[in-house]
């Protein structure tokens, strides 16, 4: 197989049956009927990165691709971005000029109605997925346009009237952006007057991660911290490191684990040695199954002190194990926790403010009432069949009606 022929293969996931298995079903223009009324289900196409790679949208995908959904809707999934994939970089600059006319191929051959592009407000994702959101609405296929984090409008072009305006109008041109935050729907608002919204949060398996139980007395090592996430440098990673060194010359007795890897996972290994902590980190690599299992029910907290964020799968995931965090007030965190309440909100940058709350939650007790308030927030408003329900909703909003050239479908409820 030529190089081309590899990339062109790598971006398409066969669309997904009703049983949610991956066999390769018959080229057709509509999905397979509906059991329950004969009728052919709609065509979705979840464009995202690779569902194996290691990140919170991949999770979102793999939510979304093992729900329900597809007993109502033929799921196929599009990867766009480089999370997942080995490439040459000659492969790289093919695949980055094929990718949006594979996604018009896409479409047509499925006449799909639907698509679901998962992006972020960062400068690379809002370039590259722009041209995806131009070939869907050139196709004659609907848009959601969801943003998973990065900066909030106002400040994205700052400096540049005319690319802010330009902004604006491309925000216009999906059928409906969908955010996670309160706080990001207020700024899109307020961007925007006009722009049809909703929020989403994600969600979680909470019968999973709430089995979780843990005695919660610290170990003879002192007290336990968990970072589980990519070793980035905006997640807020050697703000944990200076913090822990900060907690031992304090005289505390704590021990941290790292699980995850990412682009600073060598300078994270560096300043390790640096600040003399080889003996009180340990630095796992990526995690999944029951070894996550064991390490949220063997942590006593969480810490997550991002410089940015959409909604961190991680964190829901610790809270409903019954972990009280240590994060920052960025992206949907606060609609999430309540400092005091659920661990802290600390400032961005602030390995201080880090070391007085690991401090504060020496208090088993407190940590005890924390961690159940936490098992109680996400159980209440961040589970799985929520993100479900509201994603479903959503969908079959937009594909009525079905054909394409029928007229537009109503404006989706803001919310």
């Amino acid at each position: 197989m030529n190089p081309e022929e590899n990339v062109a293969a790598a971006f398409v996931r066969d669309p997904v049956p009703p049983d949610g298995s991956r066999e390769l079903q018959p080229d057709r223009h509509r999905g397979p009927s509906d059991s329950r009324s004969g009728n052919p289900r709609p065509v979705l196409i979840l464009a995202g990165p690779d569902r194996g790679a290691v990140s919170g949208v991949s999770t979102h995908l793999e939510i979304l691709w093992h729900s329900g959904l597809a007993q109502r809707f033929t799921l196929v999934h599009f990867q766009v971005g480089r999370e997942g994939r080995t490439e040459t970089p000659g492969q790289r600059v093919i695949r980055q000029l094929l990718s949006p006319f594979l996604l018009a191929i896409l479409i047509l051959r499925h006449d799909a109605g639907l698509v679901h592009l998962n992006t972020s407000l960062n400068r690379g994702a809002y370039w590259r997925d722009l041209a995806y959101l131009l070939i869907a609405k050139i196709c004659g296929a609907r848009v959601i346009y969801q943003v998973h984090g990065g900066a909030l409008p106002q400040s994205f072009f700052s400096g540049s009237r005319l690319l802010t305006a330009f902004l604006r109008a491309s925000l216009s041109w999906p059928d409906v952006v969908v955010v996670l935050a309160q706080a990001e729907l207020d700024a899109y608002r307020s961007f925007s007057p006009g722009l049809r919204l909703r929020r989403i949060a994600n969600g979680i398996d909470v019968g999973t991660y709430g089995a979780i139980r843990r005695s919660g007395a610290a170990t003879d090592a002192g007290l336990t911290l968990l970072y589980l996430g990519r070793l980035a440098r905006e997640k807020g990673i050697y703000e944990i490191l200076e913090a822990v060194r900060l907690a031992h010359v304090r005289g505390q007795r704590l021990h941290l684990l790292i699980a995850g890897e990412g682009s600073e996972s060598g300078g994270v290994r560096r300043r390790i040695k640096e600040l003399g902590l080889a003996p009180m980190v340990t630095i796992l690599g990526p995690v999944f199954g029951p070894e996550k299992m064991e390490l949220l029910r063997s942590a006593d907290v969480f810490v997550l002190p991002s410089h940015g964020e959409g909604l961190p799968y991680a964190l829901l995931e610790a809270m409903a194990a019954g972990l009280p965090a240590i994060a920052t007030r960025v992206g949907a965190i606060p609609d999430v926790m309540t400092d005091g309440t659920h661990g802290y909100l600390v400032p961005c940058r602030d390995p201080a403010a880090i070391a007085s709350a690991i401090r504060l939650l020496a208090d088993s007790g407190r940590r005890a009432r924390m961690g159940e308030a936490c098992r109680a927030r996400i159980r209440a408003a961040f589970s799985v069949n929520r993100v479900i329900a509201d994603f479903g909703s959503l969908y079959d909003e937009l594909c009525t009606p079905l054909s394409r050239g029928a007229g537009s479908a109503k404006s989706p409820r803001q919310s």
